[in-house]
């Protein structure tokens, strides 16, 4: 790998680096959960259910986990820079087709594009803090992944408010615009990032076999089942139990999103359990106290904190699980991660076309429930 210089300018143009990949996650992450702002917009725009539109968050979150370690091991030997720009350009295709996209199953086509994205960007992109700034390795990935929360508090809500008042089609083109400038900027801020250790079936199934390895796809699958199979359905959720305006869900999510960048560094560095125990006892209550609108407003900020820390805590069980692979670590986050976002959103999905959005948060509050038993089996003795 060529040296890069350590002087001043040269540190400040690592960071810009590792700020260029978090950028591109930040309009990953934008790209796949915005469908959850825009749900019941969507949705009328192709007359189907709010269960059916949630399609939209399954169909990535299925195609991530294959793409994770597929495009990943085929390109094992190809510059990471050059597979981060490819990505990128694929994401603003998928988000140009879905801003145009005629009908439903084109918008489904343009959903699997993302998946792909997803699974590819995420795998390389969440392991290179260390390369990008050698030294301070862990405050570069935390960077790196507070662009999950952010996309929360500032993509999301955007969107939603954009969508609210010029169209879901308009939000989409506007994060089609945001793909395109960090392609431009990624060829010019990342160094040659030549693979350091091809990343094939071997190593994958090697790091499979560890206890850490396997715990962690425990717990990971556990939190993020009960997040995402809730948080997909929360507008439905407030719009049909509290009561809420468009106008006033958007202000909602953005206290959401708030909250989880203050997770992400705070509860986050407290390990899985604090933010399990949150995420059950927010969601398992919004049910009941979620009929108010100051009940609902404090669950979801409480909501936020706990789900802010769950992507770096995630990746941290995996790194530590896998230390000498780090990009099979992000291979194995990234596929479980992405393939129990789609088992959530089906699975909320179908709960709540057949029973109600209040059974959707009470599914997601006692999962979450079980996970904080996972953690504490699973913890080291």
């Amino acid at each position: 790998m060529p040296v890069m210089s350590t002087t001043p300018v040269g540190q400040w143009k690592r960071w810009c680096a590792v700020v260029s990949v978090a950028t591109g996650i930040f309009a990953i992450v934008t790209t796949e959960i915005l469908p959850i702002g825009l749900l019941t917009s969507i949705g009328g725009s192709f007359a189907v259910s709010d269960g059916t539109a949630g399609l939209l968050m399954t169909m990535p979150g299925f195609l991530a986990a294959v793409a994770a370690p597929v495009v990943t091991v085929v390109t094992a030997r190809v510059d990471r820079r050059i597979m981060l720009c490819a990505l990128m350009a694929l994401l603003t295709l998928a988000n140009v087709v879905t801003a145009l996209a005629p009908d439903y199953r084109v918008l489904l086509v343009a959903r699997v594009v993302v998946g792909v994205v997803i699974g590819g960007f995420w795998s390389i992109g969440a392991g290179l803090g260390a390369r990008l700034v050698p030294g301070s390795g862990p405050r570069a990935t935390a960077v790196i992944f507070s662009a999950v929360p952010l996309g929360s508090v500032l993509g999301v809500p955007a969107g939603t408010l954009l969508g609210e008042l010029a169209g879901w089609r308009v939000a989409f083109a506007v994060v089609a615009v945001l793909s395109a400038v960090v392609l431009v900027a990624l060829p010019v801020v990342l160094p040659p990032l030549p693979p350091v250790r091809a990343t094939d079936l071997r190593v994958l199934r090697t790091s499979l076999r560890g206890h850490g390895t396997r715990a962690a796809l425990l717990v990971t699958f556990l939190v993020v089942l009960a997040h995402f199979g809730a948080y997909t359905y929360v507008r439905p959720f407030l719009e049909q139990v509290t009561g809420l305006s468009g106008t006033a869900v958007t202000a909602v999510l953005l206290l959401y999103g708030t909250a989880g960048v203050v997770g992400n560094f705070l509860v986050g560095r407290h390990g899985f359990g604090p933010a399990a125990t949150l995420l059950a006892a927010s969601t398992a209550l919004l049910p009941f106290l979620g009929r108010w609108d100051a009940g609902a407003v404090a669950l979801l900020v409480v909501w936020g904190l706990a789900y802010g820390a769950v992507p770096v805590c995630s990746q941290v069980l995996f790194t530590k699980a896998v230390p000498d692979a780090p990009e099979a670590a992000s291979v194995l986050f990234t596929a479980s991660f992405q393939a129990t976002i789609g088992v959530g959103a089906l699975a909320g999905g179908a709960v709540l076309d057949h029973a109600s959005p209040s059974a959707v948060m009470l599914l997601g509050g006692g999962v979450a429930a079980l996970a904080v038993v996972a953690i504490k089996k699973t913890a080291p003795r």
